[in-house]
């Protein structure tokens, strides 16, 4: 019987660059899509997965994010004396227990798989999921969820996979595919940023895993990859050496890339249009934008 998954790593200590001048005083993860944070997607989506544990790695600047998941007792009297229950259950939602979480510094950037390694100590060697908050996903049925359910037939490791235009292919990780089963692949290889035309297949990882402890022992090495960092991908397709296979899984969902500009006003959009309370206003608004950028 495989072990369940049920420890989470959400490496959250990158600057966030792209977005300055807000990241300056605001961590990128806790900035909002609506009326929630980057990272309280992410946490839900963990959540519905069923994992237990979540681990943060952190970096300088990041507290917080660690105030937002700490509970506030002086907005939730206020909120439950003026009788306003619905939104006091949506602030209790977001409250993560003592021993709940956890929180690690990655002091150097140097790269997703060494943000990995920092929290190997608190693995152990168990499977454990990797999510990555800027890929936020839509779907019916949360991707992480999702994966969890194949890996649960399948083993070994596992990554969330889509098809993406070949002139893009060179920003992703990329499988080099073995076996096509579907919603299922089996890679023989992977290729973190190939360079253009030169990319295995179409098929991009994104950002989301379920890995075996051995990743772990693999990054222990400290092997620089694209980029000169210690690439996640690297140790990923180091455990196919070591016959430890390698799946992609075809999620069901939309991805949006909200570590871009672009990508974060488009999730801001859908996930507007999405709900009841502003889909209206919002359709109402957007086809008199477009109306007036045809007469333009």
């Amino acid at each position: 019987m495989r072990k369940k998954v049920t420890k989470a790593i959400f490496p959250v200590a990158g600057l966030g660059t792209r977005f300055l001048p807000a990241t300056k005083s605001v961590p990128k993860e806790i900035m909002t899509l609506v009326d929630r944070p980057l990272v309280q997607y992410a946490i839900d989506e963990a959540r519905a997965a069923g994992i237990k544990e979540f681990i943060f790695v952190t970096s300088r600047g990041k507290s917080a994010l660690e105030d937002y998941f700490d509970h506030s007792p002086m907005l939730e009297h206020q909120l439950k004396k003026k009788g306003k229950t619905a939104l006091l259950e949506e602030l209790r939602a977001t409250n993560m227990d003592s021993g709940e979480i956890a929180y690690v510094r990655q002091h150097q950037a140097l790269g997703l798989g060494h943000a990995v390694w920092c929290a190997r100590r608190l693995i152990a060697n168990e499977p454990f999921a990797v999510i990555l908050p800027d890929d936020v996903i839509a779907a019916e049925t949360p991707c992480l969820k999702q994966m969890i359910e194949a890996y649960e037939e399948t083993g070994g490791n596992m990554v969330a996979a889509m098809e993406v235009p070949p002139e893009k292919a060179s920003a992703y990780g990329v499988l080099d595919v073995a076996e096509d089963m579907g919603q299922v692949v089996r890679a023989r290889g992977m290729v973190e940023k190939p360079e253009p035309g030169t990319a295995p297949s179409n098929l991009a990882v994104i950002g989301r895993y379920i890995l075996g402890p051995s990743v772990l022992r693999n990054l222990n090495r400290m092997r620089t990859g694209a980029g000169g960092e210690i690439q996640l991908t690297d140790a990923i397709a180091e455990d196919l050496a070591n016959d430890v296979p390698v799946y992609g899984y075809r999620f069901r969902g939309q991805r949006f890339d909200c570590g871009s500009k672009a990508g974060f006003l488009q999730a801001t959009v859908a996930f507007a249009l999405a709900r009841d309370d502003l889909r209206e206003e919002l359709s109402r608004y957007l086809a008199e934008v477009v109306q007036i950028d045809k007469a333009a």
